[in-house]
């Protein structure tokens, strides 16, 4: 073997392994943004008006592009007029609100989270949650230094758009980006929609999954197939 050969396999055998955890549903309950939208609705009635334009465009939903169209649309209507630093704060805000609430976060999946970079592994969060959002609620739980890679917004006419959201294939290239490529030594999840996540890591594991889930899931993931149920 060449000395530069001999280095390389020298430093793939001492880099730490890479860990992807999703969030909503595996480190805390429930969909996050949704929660932030919701709450923000509650408050402020009116903002579900301008969602009626897109009403005419309801049939798009039967496709998964026209899916992401409306997503993305109606999350600028429902934070029309909210500059980017407002939303930051509205986000922290929330995120400190609900972070209190008994349940909100599963106490396994952290303590697993927690147990992995003791180990030396290094742990990824890979989210469609927001990412101001979703680092005040890993704050919350002491787990701000842990990297994060998620959804995303930009300033965008009348106040922030959606930019990036981070789900199902763009996970993977959003991953590459930062510079953290597959294959990955275990991933977290529980949701199909990680599945390109999940074939991309050595172990793949569901977190409760429902039956349902687990037949979907268990013939595509083969070998790799893991499950636990968190508390």
């Amino acid at each position: 073997m060449s000395e530069v050969a001999a280095e390389v396999t020298a430093h793939a055998a001492s880099a730490p392994r890479v860990v992807l955890f999703d969030f909503d549903g595996v480190l805390v309950r429930g969909d996050s943004f949704g929660a932030f939208l919701g709450a923000r609705v509650r408050r402020q009635p009116w903002r579900v008006l301008p969602l009626l334009v897109l009403l005419p465009a309801a049939p798009l939903a039967l496709y998964r592009r026209g899916r992401r169209v409306l997503l993305r649309a109606a999350v600028h209507m429902l934070l029309l007029g909210t500059s980017l630093a407002r939303y930051r704060a509205l986000a922290e805000s929330h995120a400190r609100v609900r972070a209190l609430r008994r349940g909100c976060f599963l106490r396994d999946a952290v303590s697993a989270l927690r147990c992995h970079a003791l180990r030396g592994d290094r742990v990824v969060v890979v989210t469609a949650c927001e990412e101001h959002l979703a680092r005040a609620l890993l704050a919350a739980v002491r787990l701000e230094g842990v990297e994060l890679v998620a959804s995303r917004l930009r300033v965008g006419w009348l106040g922030v758009a959606p930019a990036v959201h981070n789900a199902g294939n763009e996970k993977l290239r959003q991953l590459a980006q930062r510079g953290f490529a597959a294959p990955y030594a275990c991933a977290y999840s529980d949701a199909a929609a990680d599945l390109p996540m999940l074939l991309a890591a050595e172990r793949a594991v569901l977190v409760n999954p429902d039956a349902a889930l687990r037949v979907r899931m268990r013939p595509l993931l083969g070998e790799r197939y893991a499950e636990v149920e968190w508390a």
